[in-house]
């Protein structure tokens, strides 16, 4: 799934209230972290994971973690990251793009 940025911009809106899902500390991305981003996105679809270190490298480990998790980076916000994996299932979808 591609998707446009008329899409982009209504999933930035929609996060623009969430709260962090994720913090990415002094151990950097883990797979136990990946792990719970990836459950997290199953559950919500639509996260924040907010980098307090690796500040200077979290372009090259947010596409790291969207690509483990197969899911779409919709932007990064000074050092938060916003990610969206749309739920396969249509009836557990909570976000229409």
């Amino acid at each position: 799934m591609t998707l446009t940025n008329t899409q982009r911009q209504k999933l930035k809106a929609h996060a623009h209230s969430l709260k962090p899902h994720i913090q990415i500390g002094k151990n950097g991305v883990t797979e136990g972290q990946v792990n719970t981003i990836a459950k997290s996105l199953d559950m919500h679809e639509l996260i924040k994971v907010k980098f307090n270190d690796y500040k200077s490298q979290k372009q090259q480990l947010s596409d790291e973690i969207a690509e483990k998790t197969e899911s779409h980076i919709i932007d990064i916000i000074g050092n938060t990251l916003i990610l969206y994996k749309r739920n396969p299932d249509a009836s557990k979808r909570q976000i229409r793009v």
